[in-house]
C-alpha cells in the first residue's frame, strides 16, 4: 500500500526553525439535528508542534471532543483541512487513512477499549499484527512496551482480572505499538480514581519526554495543566485562548461539566 505523501514541514519561529506534526485550517464541522444545524466547530485553526503536550480543555459541549476527532481522523469536517506531519487527510483515500492512523496515530480512551477476550500482551500485539509486524516481533516489542509501562508481570491477564489503572497502562502500551508521532488522548483520567489518575497522568509525561511522541488530551482533569506544554481553551466551538503552562491562569467555575 503506497504510503501517505507529505510535504515540507518546517517553518520559521523565534526559536528558529520548529515542525509541526499537525496542522488545523479553518476546520469546521456541522451536524443536522431535524430542521436545525448546529455548529461544533467554527472556523478552528491550530498548530501543534512536533514533541509538545498540549491539552484541549473547554466546558461541555465545547466542541473538544469534535477537535480530538478531526485530528485523529475519526471523523470528516464540513470544511477546512488538518495536516498530520503535513499530509492532508482529506486528500486520502480509505487505505491511506487507515494506513496513517496505524501508523502514525495512538489512540487512548477514557473507556480503555480493549478487547475482553484478549489478553494485555494479545491487546498490545494486535495493532502491530494489523500493520503487518510479524508474530515473534509483534510479541517482543508488547512485552517491551508492557515492561515500560509496569505491566511486565501482568502480560497474560485478561481486562476483567486488571484493575482500572492497570487496563488504562495497558491501553498506553497499545498507543505506542506502532511508533506513531502522536498520541491523542481523550479523557485518559475520566474513569480512574485520583491517586491512579495523577500515576497515569505522570506515565504520559515520562514518554512524552523521553521517547519524544507528541501527545494531544482532550480532557477535564485539571491535573492536566501542570505537564502541558501549553493548553488550548475552546467554547462555543471556537478557540478561546491558547496558553503557555508558565502564562497560566484560571477563573472559577471555568471548565464546568464532563464531557464536551
Amino acid at each position: 500500500m503506497a504510503q501517505p505523501q507529505a510535504v515540507a514541514g518546517k517553518v520559521a519561529s523565534d526559536d528558529g526553525a520548529t515542525e509541526f506534526v499537525v496542522r488545523v485550517r479553518n476546520l469546521v464541522k456541522e451536524y443536522q439535528m431535524g430542521k436545525l444545524t448546529v455548529r461544533a466547530l467554527d472556523g478552528v485553526t491550530l498548530d501543534v508542534y512536533r514533541g509538545e503536550y498540549l491539552s484541549i480543555m473547554g466546558p461541555s459541549g465545547s466542541g473538544k471532543s469534535t477537535l480530538f476527532n478531526m485530528i485523529g481522523g475519526l471523523d470528516k469536517p464540513t470544511s477546512g483541512s488538518v495536516f498530520i506531519d503535513d499530509v492532508d487527510m482529506a486528500q486520502l483515500d480509505p487505505q491511506e487513512l487507515a494506513y496513517l492512523r496505524c501508523h502514525r496515530i495512538g489512540y487512548i480512551f477514557q473507556t480503555f477499549n480493549l478487547i475482553p477476550v484478549m489478553t494485555a500482551l494479545e491487546n498490545v500485539m494486535l495493532p502491530m499484527i494489523f500493520a503487518g509486524v510479524n508474530t515473534d516481533e509483534a510479541r517482543d516489542r508488547a512485552v517491551e512496551l508492557l515492561t515500560l509501562v509496569g505491566l511486565g508481570g501482568r502480560l497474560h491477564h485478561k481486562p476483567t482480572e486488571l484493575s482500572g489503572g492497570q487496563q488504562q497502562r495497558v491501553a498506553i502500551a497499545r498507543a505506542l505499538a506502532n511508533n506513531p508521532s502522536i498520541i491523542l488522548a481523550d479523557e485518559p483520567t475520566g474513569n480512574l480514581d485520583l491517586k491512579t489518575g495523577k500515576e497515569i497522568i505522570e506515565l504520559l509525561k515520562r514518554l512524552n519526554r523521553e521517547r519524544g511522541v507528541t501527545i494531544i488530551s482532550a480532557t477535564h482533569d485539571l491535573k492536566m495543566l501542570d505537564i502541558s506544554d501549553r493548553i488550548v481553551w475552546i467554547r462555543d466551538g471556537k478557540i478561546e485562548r491558547i496558553e503557555k503552562r508558565s502564562e497560566l491562569h484560571l477563573t472559577v467555575g471555568e471548565v464546568e461539566g464532563e464531557a464536551g
